[in-house]
């Protein structure tokens, strides 16, 4: 068994109320990390508390608020001491035709998807910096490297974080902290849960990947992990595409 050297480590998870992020934070725990545990559902952010009240904190935050974006590293450090992860996993993906979403929804996507990740590492830079070593692990979407329709706003957003990770590592590569993204395909969340519960838009759907299903939420996991590690410390600017081969099909 590999030790990743995560015990006593502190991070905080931002939408980890359900799905990749609930999933994220899961990983994290059981590798011996302490999670300051971000996402506007304090309800749902509870039950995870539950899991491990000395080790799991929950904040309520909403990502549109700047401010208090801001505001959780330090709550992170008070909570526990230090901090040394953070994983940018909220994000907001409203459907619709480009020529028919307004400038509000626009507008929302780019600051829930594009902003609160940089004012997030922005904040927690400053301590990761200081200490030396810091791990920023974006979670964006194969969406942001191909495109789709009637998510343009999405994929323009998620396109966006990855240039700031790569633009960020190579700005950070010298300080000891590395920067990093993961970009999911098809997972079994609650936002796919209409093509769940179709079987014929989930047969069209797998028929799109190679590996014939969608990916199950902890199997991101192990990678977030991996990312938070000491052991990828030569690792950063990199995107890892975890979809079941749908991206790389001609």
């Amino acid at each position: 068994m590999i030790d990743l050297k995560l015990e006593g480590q502190v991070a905080i998870v931002t939408g980890a109320s359900r799905g990749l992020g609930h999933a994220a934070a899961v990983a994290l725990h059981e590798q011996g990390v302490r999670v300051l545990a971000a996402a506007r559902s304090l309800g749902e952010l509870k039950k995870l508390e539950g899991l491990a009240p000395n080790q799991i904190s929950a904040v309520q935050c909403d990502m549109k608020d700047a401010d208090a974006v801001a505001a959780l590293p330090a709550q992170a450090i008070d909570a526990f001491g230090r901090l040394d992860i953070v994983v940018n996993n909220a994000g907001i993906a409203p459907a619709g035709f480009f020529l028919e979403q307004t400038d509000a929804v626009w507008d929302d996507v780019m600051a829930v998807n594009v902003k609160a990740p940089a004012v997030l590492a922005r904040a927690a830079g400053h301590y990761m910096i200081a200490q030396g070593s810091g791990k920023v692990i974006n979670i964006a979407s194969t969406s942001g490297i191909l495109g789709k329709a009637m998510l343009v706003a999405y994929s323009s957003s998620k396109g966006a974080l990855l240039q700031f990770t790569k633009a960020l590592a190579a700005e950070w590569a010298g300080k000891g902290v590395q920067v990093n993204a993961i970009a999911p395909g098809a997972f079994e969340t609650d936002a796919q849960r209409v093509v769940l519960e179709s079987p014929d838009i989930l047969k069209r759907r797998l028929g799109k990947i190679p590996s014939r299903r969608m990916g199950a939420i902890d199997e991101l996991g192990p990678l977030v992990c991996y990312l938070a590690s000491p052991l990828s410390n030569f690792v950063t600017g990199s995107v890892y595409v975890i979809d079941g081969g749908e991206s790389c099909k001609l």
